[in-house]
């Protein structure tokens, strides 16, 4: 077979790195261009924000059911099948022409970067031992830290000097060509045990998860007080709390959440979801600042944010040599340290601060920032059977979404309090409140990995004979 030719690990780490890039790229691409999507279509900036939430919705509602699956199957043909909708989507949403079809069109695309992600984490982790992980991240780590940096640049670029289309055409090439290559060189995967799929965890892990990001997203925008941001967000978090009774008590659940009975798998959980809050929320932050408050271009923002990505690019390196000494609970305390004290220095910027002394406290950010992903994701999994790697997945990312959700829900608001006229004087106030705020989630998640023991994280460290030890089995 053509496959047998090229290691599993290089397949495997092509495909997933493809389509990691295009989904979390995807993300953060749109927000640029939405003023110039609501000029074309001749509808309010603030309706624009649809083509976001319709999109996060969409994620909220797939990324949980992505185990089973995956599971049920097969990895390689709900990837590709997923690949092949997010493309098709993409190429849709391009075409789009008028607001409603590009938000339905968003919301197909949504459902395949919800299957994409926890799927093709779920092979790479299958594909490397938890010996080889911390190394393997080094490179597949990319993209997670090049997409949400270079998002802003490149959709300011492509709005400013192509069409806003381009941000959504730029999928098509990347995507192909990952599709094509995942099919001839993937091999498949299922899970014997899958079970039967739980209709009533994945209606209330849509609508809960659904409707808490719709009001997530909204409350910024609509206000907190407003009637549907209140109602969605209460109904959510109902439907949410009712999910968990139901899970726990179901034989085959959708969300597995007695993974969270791994010490392991708990700790570094909270520590992701903490850590996105603050670092996507910043992310989120400091383009708005620049533009709204110091007057700068969406291209000049972006390329004033992106030395984030080459400073996590730098630390990475190093972090994933001396993982397999150290282990995940130091490096996590070092980076996150650094990452809440670098974002409270991004809290004392003014209007004559020099822009390259901006752009050297966000490669700081991102410098600490490599010290906390390539840990976490490589810790939080050295202890989960191969077969639950799938479900684990899907949980891990669901908890990484809504950290990046609350994050910037939660930053908005602070912003919103603090200074109603963003170009007022009140303004800087109110971002400089934003970034305390973001540093607060940084040093809690710094707190939350005191309680990563590095012990529990031995499968993934070099053992003094050179082995590493098998991963303990998990109750399900």
């Amino acid at each position: 077979m053509v496959s047998g030719r090229v290691s599993p690990k290089v397949v495997v780490g092509v495909v997933y790195v493809s389509a990691l890039f295009m989904t979390i790229l995807d993300s953060t691409v749109v927000n640029v261009t939405l003023s110039k999507m609501a000029a074309e279509f001749g509808v309010a900036p603030v309706d624009a924000h649809s083509v976001v939430i319709g999109y996060l919705l969409s994620l909220a509602v797939f990324l949980p059911a992505s185990g089973w699956f995956g599971d049920r199957w097969g990895s390689k043909r709900v990837f590709l099948v997923a690949l092949a909708v997010f493309v098709g989507a993409s190429v849709l949403c391009g075409l789009a022409a008028n607001l409603p079809q590009l938000v339905l069109f968003r919301v197909v695309q949504g459902a395949g970067g919800g299957l994409l992600t926890p799927v093709g984490l779920a092979m790479m982790l299958r594909a490397f031992p938890p010996a080889e992980r911390a190394r393997a991240s080094r490179l597949l780590s990319l993209p997670t830290i090049f997409a949400p940096a270079s998002g802003p640049v490149i959709g300011g670029l492509l709005a400013d000097r192509l069409s806003w289309r381009w941000v959504f055409f730029i999928n098509i090439p990347l995507g192909v060509l990952a599709f094509a290559f995942g099919a001839f060189m993937l091999t498949e995967r299922r899970e014997p045990e899958a079970g039967r799929f739980d209709l009533p965890g994945f209606v209330l892990t849509g609508l809960g998860l659904g409707a808490s990001m719709y009001a997530l997203s909204q409350g910024p925008i609509s206000g907190w007080s407003s009637p549907d941001v209140l109602a969605t967000g209460l109904g959510g978090l109902a439907l949410l709390v009712l999910l968990v009774l139901v899970e726990l008590r179901s034989a085959e659940p959708m969300l597995r959440l007695r993974l969270f009975g791994s010490r392991l798998f708990r700790s570094n959980s909270l520590v992701i979801f903490l850590a996105t809050a603050g670092f996507l929320g910043t992310l989120y932050l400091m383009p708005l600042f620049l533009q709204n408050v110091r007057g700068a271009s969406a291209l000049s923002s972006g390329l004033t944010t992106f030395p984030e990505a080459l400073g996590v690019l730098c630390s990475v390196q190093v972090v994933g040599r001396i993982y397999p000494r150290v282990g995940p609970r130091r490096l996590q305390l070092f980076g996150l340290t650094g990452v809440g004290l670098t974002i409270s220095l991004l809290g004392t910027v003014d209007l004559g601060t020099e822009q390259w002394l901006i752009a050297a406290m966000m490669f700081g950010v991102g410098v600490f920032m490599g010290w906390v992903f390539l840990p976490t994701q490589t810790a939080a999994f050295a202890a989960v059977p191969v077969e639950q790697l799938g479900r684990s997945a899907a949980l891990f990312n669901t908890v990484r979404q809504l950290g990046s959700a609350i994050g910037v829900a939660l930053l908005s608001a602070v912003v919103t309090v603090f200074g109603p006229v963003p170009d007022s004087d009140s303004g800087l106030i109110a971002y400089h409140a934003g970034f305390f705020t973001a540093a607060t989630l940084a040093l809690l998640a710094a707190a939350a990995a005191l309680t990563v023991r590095d012990v529990d994280a031995a499968a993934t460290l070099r053992q003094p004979t050179g082995e590493s030890r098998p991963a303990a089995r998990e109750p399900r």
